[in-house]
């Protein structure tokens, strides 16, 4: 069930700027030289989040976007309870130089509270989760305790050691989760595993997300192979399909898989414009290039307003960015290199943020973790190097970081064999053995 949108969310940003405007805005911006950080701060201005929400059930919510604060209705837990099997009792009753001798006078359960009284010198034996009895404020974990002369569950004497607990201890209170009428989970949150199990903690049956997000995408070029098609010479079969459908998948958009568009003006045409009337987002490969000969960039001129970029990177220099309108609708526009690795790095770098901010999800950038390099590693500065790597640990416990080898961007088995992206800022130069070096981990979703 789709509903309107509240306006609690992105009601401050502003209106679509063309990319002229946002150009402007842009301190330095070139788009012959751009480096990795204009890059995301010019995408941070083109994308805007989708708007409408779907109302779901919460055993289908796993991997959506909150579109709404989920305010507590109770609290959690609704009652102070214990935290292990034990003993509960009066905190202040310890003694500091010799055993505690406390009588044992009931049993209280999980799932129902204990209806007896406790007075000074008792306690009250407690399973894991049951309520704490009035007036009782810690618990001695049943295997400290010794039972003195055992009479059954009433007319046992425990003795608790001194100097082993502290008043409050092994008590769960009221509300230490979740507390009612505060803010549980927040608008552009995603919803992880665990984040679906607070909700059901809350008795929540259903859940208020944004919509996915559609994301359409084709290959273009006479040299691609769609797979059942017989080998030719200078011809490849198409790999690029495969990574993107995955990497979106995997980031929890709603994929529209157009296939191999042959580099001809009226199919490019008719593929680009059905992308705009279906989705928000359109990735294409190939044809982005300077000196391409194929219809693409000029395709993407006709129908859209876009940018042709030569990033400061390696692997993936080329990229095109825009929007196609079609109506009402206004489809973002990522055009991709054609080298399957550098379709792989430029969406990981560039394209998932910005698919992050369609959904709604809001994320900070993947943390890149510290590691030391292995080998040296040539690097020259004013430029930005994302080099596959295989993050393992040496053996004094430290993070170590190697290249999977030959880092050609159409060597896609390096994809394979890495574990994350060793990132050689824009300005960094040359990397020695043992210098710590950054670490774009994939964490699953290439």
């Amino acid at each position: 069930m789709t509903t309107p949108p509240t306006p609690n969310l992105f009601n401050a940003m502003s209106p679509a700027l063309s990319l002229s405007e946002i150009a402007e805005r842009l301190q330095g911006y070139d788009p012959q030289a751009l480096s990795a950080r204009h890059v995301n701060d010019f995408l941070a201005q083109l994308v805007q989040p989708v708007r409408e929400q779907d109302r779901v059930p919460l055993m289908q919510a796993h991997g959506r976007i909150l579109a709404q604060d989920v305010v507590s209705p109770i609290s959690v837990p609704p009652h102070d309870n214990s935290a292990m099997d034990g003993y509960a009792f009066r905190g202040a009753e310890l003694l500091t130089n010799q055993p505690t001798p406390l009588k044992v006078v009931g049993t209280a359960f999980a799932g129902a509270a204990w209806q007896g009284t406790v007075q000074a010198g008792e306690c009250v034996r407690i399973m894991t989760g049951a309520i704490m009895p009035a007036g009782l404020d810690t618990v001695a974990p049943q295997e400290l305790v010794k039972i003195a002369d055992p009479k059954g569950d009433k007319g046992d004497t425990v003795h608790i050691p001194p100097g082993l607990l502290q008043t409050g201890d092994n008590r769960r209170l009221a509300g230490e989760d979740l507390m009612a009428g505060l803010p549980a989970l927040r608008a552009g949150t995603r919803l992880t595993p665990a984040a679906c199990g607070l909700l059901a903690s809350l008795g929540l049956p259903t859940v208020s997300v944004w919509r996915r997000p559609k994301v359409a995408y084709f290959s273009t070029g006479d040299e691609i192979l769609s797979l059942g098609e017989a080998p030719r010479e200078g011809a490849v079969y198409d790999s690029n399909r495969y990574t993107v459908a995955g990497m979106v998948q995997a980031l929890g958009c709603e994929l529209i898989d157009m296939g191999v568009v042959r580099d001809e003006p009226a199919a490019l045409e008719q593929a680009f414009r059905d992308a705009a009337d279906q989705a928000d987002a359109i990735i294409t490969s190939g044809g982005v290039s300077v000196g391409e000969a194929d219809h693409t960039k000029a395709m993407m001129k006709k129908l859209g307003d876009v940018a042709f970029w030569r990033i400061a990177m390696r692997p993936g220099r080329p990229m095109a960015v825009g929007r196609i309108q079609r109506g009402e609708r206004a489809a973002a526009l990522f055009g991709l290199p054609g080298n399957p690795v550098a379709v792989m790095v430029t969406f990981a770098a560039f394209v998932r943020p910005a698919l992050q901010q369609l959904m709604g999800w809001q994320t900070q950038p993947l943390p890149l973790l510290k590691a030391k390099s292995t080998e040296a590693l040539r690097k020259k500065p004013g430029r930005t190097e994302y080099q596959r790597g295989i993050v393992s640990t040496n053996a004094a416990g430290e993070l170590q970081v190697s290249i999977t080898g030959n880092q050609g961007s159409g060597v896609l088995s390096s994809m394979v064999q890495a574990n994350g992206l060793i990132v050689l800022g824009h300005t960094q130069g040359h990397v020695a053995v043992g210098d710590e070096v950054e670490v774009m981990m994939f964490d699953g979703h290439l």
